[in-house]
């Protein structure tokens, strides 16, 4: 299949490209780059102008709940929800039911995304047995059937010794080990921000330290390991600060912020809404700004959504008794071009580095470029799009987002991996 991008505004820092041209797709790969390219004969054109055309966006922290919990998402509908935020890959956590703890369960997963998904699925596996935090997982089994990098979320592996270990083993293949730094004997019964909304709401403080204290524990672990480590869903301005001092000392780590972290604080949950319940907690309106200037300055590599979807039955309940989580992968684009590019905060070149390269860079994924000769995974964004996140416009089967309600400007309208449509004309296609 030939498909010529024509007109589109091509922005990718990594190729230091941003200008107006087109973009030739032949045999899944891009062939040719440049102004007023020749349209060969048979091909589909595809009208870019006013748009922009990206380097695939990737979703570094996914939960696709397939095995166990089908009726929350499953591959099919977590990778056509991808495919709806404008996303070409998604990396799969864990902490299904059974664990992805097993060279035979990463097997699984990979061939139920060969069967059933519409953009690419990188498993990540656990990094202990059951996730239980005792005994190493078979990570050099899951490597084999394809495991980009394994992590205990959800939880965290609460033993320092066992994460020593664990990052030792690991350094041993190369691979990333992705943390979930929540200390939980400090977080206890937590399930906001400790602070002064913890005590207007009459609910259990969740203390900033208990991250903080895991995040500086594993960085030094890192150091002393040499092992490629990964922070997971950063919501504090202390980790921020921890990372951008690991950095300065030339610890190779990276990091992650959500979006929910990044454009809410504490102060939405007065509204009691259990959609905004998860782990870590929303924390202060200072440790926002942290966050957002972390992103800003290159302390904090990428953004990955932590799309956690839940069923209805699920969130309709007392806050302390809901599961924690909120969807995240369909608005996170939006988000982000109404929030930050529509506020002059990110140019475009900003939203490849976080939502392109980085999540890639961070865990050693293949690079994507628009290039020629690069794969064409290719996200294609009309800014002007306007959503309105209601329940009905969700590909994913759960609807329990922290943005419901909310009209954004900004969204994918054209999906392309390995030069096939994911998304054609805003709609994901079947």
């Amino acid at each position: 299949m030939v498909t010529l991008l024509r007109g589109g505004r091509l922005v990718d820092p990594a190729v230091d490209l941003d200008r107006v041209a087109d973009l030739l797709i032949r045999d899944g790969v891009i062939a040719e780059v440049g102004e007023g390219l020749e349209a060969p004969a048979g091909v589909l054109i595809v009208e870019c102008a006013e748009k922009v055309v990206l380097p695939g966006l990737v979703d570094a922290h996914t939960h696709l709940r397939e095995p166990g919990r089908e009726d929350e998402e499953t591959v099919e509908s977590g990778t056509r929800a991808a495919a709806h935020g404008g996303f070409t890959a998604v990396c799969a956590m864990p902490n299904t039911d059974p664990i992805c703890d097993t060279g035979s369960k990463v097997r699984f997963l990979v061939e139920r995304a060969s069967e059933r998904g519409i953009v690419r699925v990188h498993p990540i596996g656990s990094l202990t047995s059951g996730q239980r935090g005792e005994v190493i997982a078979e990570i050099g089994d899951m490597i084999a059937e394809g495991a980009v990098g394994f992590s205990d979320d959800g939880r965290g592996v609460q033993d320092a010794g066992m994460m020593r270990r664990v990052m030792d083993y690991a350094k041993a293949f190369g691979t990333t080990v992705i943390s979930h730094c929540e200390d939980e004997a400090l977080v206890g019964s937590g399930v906001v921000n400790e602070g002064a909304v913890s005590t207007r709401l009459g609910m259990a403080g969740w203390p900033a330290a208990a991250e903080e204290i895991q995040v500086a524990r594993d960085i030094r672990l890192a150091e002393l390991t040499g092992c490629r480590l990964h922070l997971a869903h950063l919501s504090t301005a202390g980790s921020v600060a921890h990372v951008r001092d690991a950095k300065a000392r030339g610890v190779g780590i990276t990091a992650e912020v959500t979006p929910h972290h990044l454009f809410l604080d504490e102060d939405a949950l007065l509204s009691y809404d259990t959609n905004l319940k998860m782990n870590p907690p929303l924390r202060t309106a200072e440790d926002r700004a942290a966050l957002l200037e972390g992103l800003v300055d290159g302390t904090i590599d990428c953004i990955a959504t932590d799309h956690a979807p839940h069923a209805p039955h699920e969130k309709e309940m007392e806050f302390e008794l809901a599961p924690f989580g909120t969807t995240g992968i369909e608005t996170a684009l939006s988000l982000v071009v109404t929030e930050l590019v529509g506020t002059g905060t990110f140019e475009w070149s900003d939203v490849a580095r976080v939502m392109a390269h980085g999540p890639r860079r961070s865990l050693g994924l293949e690079a994507v470029t628009l290039a020629e000769g690069s794969v064409a995974d290719i996200t294609v964004v009309d800014p002007e799009a306007r959503v309105e996140v209601v329940p009905g416009w969700f590909e994913s089967r759960s609807r329990n987002s922290a943005f419901l309600g909310r009209k954004l400007l900004g969204k994918a309208s054209e999906v392309l991996v390995g030069g096939a449509f994911a998304v054609r004309n805003g709609k994901v296609v079947d």
